[in-house]
C-alpha cells in the first residue's frame, strides 16, 4: 500500500480489502465459503440496487402520467 497515498479513499479500501482476506486466511476458510460469500454480498448489493430501479420507475411513470 505504499504506493497509495495516506489515509486516502483508495487507501482505505484496501486496507479493509486486505484486513478481510487476511481474516479469511488466518481463519482457514475453505474457497468454497470464501466465494460463497463474495457472491451473498454482490447479490444483496445487486438486489438492493435493483429495488431502488424499481422504486425509482415507478415514481417516473406516476409523474408521466399526471403530466
Amino acid at each position: 500500500m505504499s504506493h497509495l497515498k495516506p489515509y486516502s479513499a483508495e487507501w482505505h479500501r484496501k486496507r479493509f480489502l486486505r484486513e478481510a482476506i487476511d481474516k479469511y486466511l488466518d481463519d482457514y476458510v475453505s474457497t468454497e465459503v470464501i466465494l460463497s460469500d463474495i457472491l451473498d454480498i454482490l447479490h444483496e448489493k445487486s438486489t438492493a440496487a435493483f429495488k431502488e430501479f424499481e422504486y425509482i420507475n415507478n415514481l417516473e411513470a406516476k409523474i408521466y402520467n399526471i403530466q
